[in-house]
Order: structure tokens, then C-alpha cells, then sequence
């Protein structure tokens, strides 16, 4: 696929999608937005596909908003209202990753601040290079926390803890971020892309469907009482139950050897 604000390609199983602008730390333009989301579209309708790694270039993760790409607004005295840029591009983004029935490695290497902290937080995993810094950045210039921040980080690291990274938009370091549960791995910046791969295999090698229903029920456990869990767990495991996975699965438990996994 070719892509001007990505980098794409896919191997053994993983697709590994690079956000390609460092000479703004990789900040959102449209382009890149509309980009990613079709990224993740192709990714889904894409069997061979069982695992993703979404990482960047350059010095920087994400940067947030390009607010270059608002600048004329904002010199003409007037800032540009900007719910429907959320509900039409942000939104649309962040509901495709958490929707892909897929798991997404992030191999977060550099800052990442604003909606770029978000897009990270979106990801299934997290392994974040010693160097590091994550920064609710919003509050910095007047605005909120947006493209799921206000829903992922309570979630991740408790609301006390949440509400000190938005109100103080202190950048919070790889080392803490460990400490609090934001990020699953800490490595050298070197082994961070090997790492995410490496991760991301194991995860391709696995029964893709089961991970795919196992994130839905993760989503709905977010946001739904334990009996509409309850009942999904259940609709998951009837699926799976049906899948070649399954019963390979089974039968190498069976015969003790190791399962081959095709994802069907």
C-alpha cells in the first residue's frame, strides 16, 4: 500500500505501520489521520494479517495535533471549533483500532503528547523505548484531553493518577509509566522495534479469532456491567468453540505437541 504520511509493509503474519512525518514528530495532519484509519481497514480485511505493530519515525512517537495546520484560523483571531474534526477524523481513528479484531502492538520511541499520547494508549500493548515521555499536553494550551485519553487513562492508571497527568501535563517518563501500568515493556530504544516484532509474532502465531473476540470482551468490560460481559463471554465462546484454532488446539494438547495456529 502506498501511503505519503506512512510507512507500510507486512511480514511474517504482522503488518507494521510507521507514522512517516519526523520532521514534526510525526504531529497529525488530515492526511495522516485519513491515512491510519485506512491502514487499519486494510489490515482488518486482510487475513493474513494477524498482528500489527504501529511505531514512527524519528526522534518523536506523535506530537499531537499539527496546529500549524490551523494556523490561519487562529491568526485571523478566532480559534476553529473543533468537535466535528474529532467526530469526523479523530474518532473514526481510534474506534478502528479498538474495533480491529486484531491485537496492535505500539512501539512507542520517542514522545508521545496530545492525541499522540492517546493513539498509543488506543493500542492493545505498549513497549516503550528507556527514552521515552508521555504528556497530556491539552490542558498546555487551553484545551481537554481528547481521542479517548479521558476513557483509556482511568482505565489504565486509576482516576486519581489520571486526572494529575491532564491537570498538570507533567511528561510522565518510560521508567514510570511502567511503574503505573501504562506501558507493558521497557527496552533500550535500540531493541524496541525488535522487541514489538518479536511480541508480535508470538501474538500472529496464536488463534487470531479468539484474540480478536478476547479485545471485544476487553472493550465491553470498560464500559458494561458483568452481565452483559457475561453473555458476550458466552456469544465469544461459541464462536471460538467453532474454529479450526480450537480444535487444533486441542488435539495438540492431545497428541503433546506444540499447536499450529492458522487463524481460521
Amino acid at each position: 500500500m502506498n501511503f505519503s504520511t506512512l510507512l507500510f509493509e507486512t511480514a511474517d503474519n504482522v503488518a507494521t505501520v510507521t507514522l512517516n512525518r519526523p520532521d514534526v514528530l510525526n504531529s497529525f495532519n488530515a492526511e495522516m489521520r485519513r491515512e491510519l484509519t485506512s491502514a487499519f481497514a486494510a489490515i482488518e480485511g486482510d487475513p493474513s494479517v494477524r498482528a500489527v505493530v504501529l511505531t514512527a519515525a524519528g526522534r518523536g512517537f506523535c506530537a499531537g495535533q499539527d496546529l500549524r495546520e490551523r494556523m490561519s484560523a487562529y491568526e485571523g483571531g478566532r480559534a476553529p471549533v473543533l468537535g466535528e474534526t474529532l467526530r469526523q477524523e479523530y474518532n473514526p481513528l481510534i474506534l478502528a483500532m479498538r474495533r480491529l479484531p486484531k491485537p496492535i502492538v505500539g512501539a512507542i520511541n520517542g514522545v508521545a503528547a496530545g492525541a499522540g499520547c492517546s493513539l498509543a494508549l488506543a493500542c492493545d500493548l505498549r513497549v516503550a523505548a528507556e527514552n521515552v515521555s508521555f504528556l497530556q499536553a491539552f490542558v498546555k494550551i487551553g484545551l481537554v484531553p481528547d481521542s479517548g485519553s479521558s476513557f483509556f487513562l482511568p482505565q489504565l492508571i486509576g482516576m486519581a493518577r489520571a486526572a494529575e497527568m491532564m491537570f498538570l501535563a507533567e511528561p510522565v517518563s518510560a521508567a514510570r509509566a511502567l511503574e503505573l501500568g501504562l506501558v507493558n515493556r521497557v527496552v533500550p530504544p535500540d531493541q524496541l522495534l525488535p522487541s514489538a516484532l518479536e511480541l508480535a509474532r508470538r501474538l500472529a502465531a496464536l488463534p487470531t479469532k479468539a484474540i480478536g473476540q478476547a479485545k471485544r470482551q476487553l472493550n465491553l468490560a470498560l464500559s458494561a456491567g458483568l452481565e452483559a460481559v457475561l453473555e458476550e463471554e458466552a456469544c465469544g465462546q461459541a464462536m471460538a468453540s467453532q474454529t479450526h484454532d480450537h480444535l487444533e488446539g486441542v488435539q495438540a494438547f492431545l497428541e503433546k505437541r506444540p499447536a499450529r495456529f492458522t487463524g481460521e
